[in-house]
């Protein structure tokens, strides 16, 4: 299973990259989102820590939704999918080759978001910074294990074009919050507290839905067929 997650994994970035489209659409959303939200700073003054990292977060769900509407979509224009199944390969490295694919590029996007945020929204990073990283890191992991569920849920069908975008922020919301409040500690001077019950929350997220998927995507991505 392990060679044929890489070999997903490795052909989804090989066709992002080269085609780009959906890398390129959530970087310049994002940046968009960054900007529009930085006209809103007070003349002379800072957006507060929490509203950037809410705005950086923000930015990530959008891309996130981009970044895996195109990983499905490209099989689906093609045909592919039939393909997959009909293979001796595990549906589950399907899931966990896109999550990988996923991931890298949203953690591309991210390494685009984080300094506009900064620059954009009169940030400083105060740290520390490996509260930052561990946030940035199982926040991602949430993130697309959600999306490479119902990325598969979303494509099939024309009128179900939008359905991801429809679905997965209720889904994203104990995530994003966590992540949002851990950013403006990072974001702020000020000593926080708490900081353990908000990282048990992303990683019960990431362990609860993780479970999910890899029960529900065969039935997910096979259903149609």
């Amino acid at each position: 299973m392990l060679k044929r997650t890489i070999a997903v994994a490795s052909k989804d970035l090989t066709l992002a990259v080269s085609g780009g489209q959906g890398l390129v659409q959530a970087v310049l959303l994002g940046l968009l989102l960054i900007f529009m939200f930085s006209l809103s700073k007070p003349l002379g003054g800072a957006i507060s820590p929490q509203a950037a990292g809410a705005i950086f977060w923000l930015a990530s769900a959008f891309g996130l939704v981009l970044v895996f509407n195109d990983l499905f979509a490209i099989e689906e224009a093609n045909g592919a999918r039939i393909g997959i199944l009909s293979s001796p390969a595990p549906v589950h490295s399907v899931w966990v080759g896109k999550g990988v694919a996923g991931l890298s590029l949203l953690l591309i996007s991210q390494l685009v978001f984080l300094p506009a945020t900064v620059a954009f929204l009169g940030q400083t990073v105060y740290g520390p910074w490996w509260l930052l990283l561990v946030t940035l890191i199982a926040a991602d992991i949430g993130l697309v294990v959600i999306g490479a569920l119902l990325g598969a849920l979303s494509q099939g069908q024309a009128a179900r074009e939008s359905l991801l975008s429809v679905i997965v922020f209720p889904l994203l919301l104990p995530v994003l919050l966590a992540g949002i409040t851990l950013f403006g500690f990072c974001f702020s001077p000020d000593e926080v507290e708490g900081l353990d019950k908000w990282l048990g929350l992303i990683f019960a997220f990431d362990c609860l839905f993780s479970g999910a998927g890899l029960f529900l995507f065969p039935f997910v991505y096979s259903g149609e067929e």
